[in-house]
């Protein structure tokens, strides 16, 4: 068995309340939003279900002081989403807080963390 290093995975998530107002799985949605211009062909995009797609616009909407998505009904000729302008820069400032946080890797107590860490946990016992 090889010796792999140890893997730290930073999972930002910012509270508004008791709810989830930005997240990696919405920090995505945004950015297929902002690609696809509907919030059903992000969600086709990034494996998730319409339902799902909705309810994570509209809690990130309710969770900070402006919408992050304005949609429009009407099908594809005159409907579709769009990610708006302080949509746009709140996912920039959480991109920017995730890249920061890679840094955490070289930091000290990661390097010592990694090296009282197991390879792999040990089996488990029978009773």
């Amino acid at each position: 068995m090889s010796q792999s290093a140890p893997v730290l995975k930073i999972k930002l998530q910012i509270y508004s309340g008791d709810e989830i107002a930005m997240g990696p799985g919405k920090a995505d949605l945004l950015d297929a939003i902002g690609e696809e211009g509907s919030i059903s062909a992000a969600a086709r995009k990034i494996g998730m279900s319409y339902r799902r797609a909705w309810l994570l616009v509209d809690t990130m909407n309710r969770c900070w002081h402006e919408p992050l998505v304005e949609t429009a009904p009407g099908g594809s000729a005159r409907g579709g989403a769009r990610m708006t302008p302080y949509g746009r820069g709140i996912l920039q400032l959480y991109r920017s807080l995730q890249e920061e946080s890679r840094g955490l890797r070289d930091c000290a107590e990661w390097t010592e963390l990694g090296a009282a860490l197991r390879d792999a946990p040990l089996a488990h016992q029978k009773s």
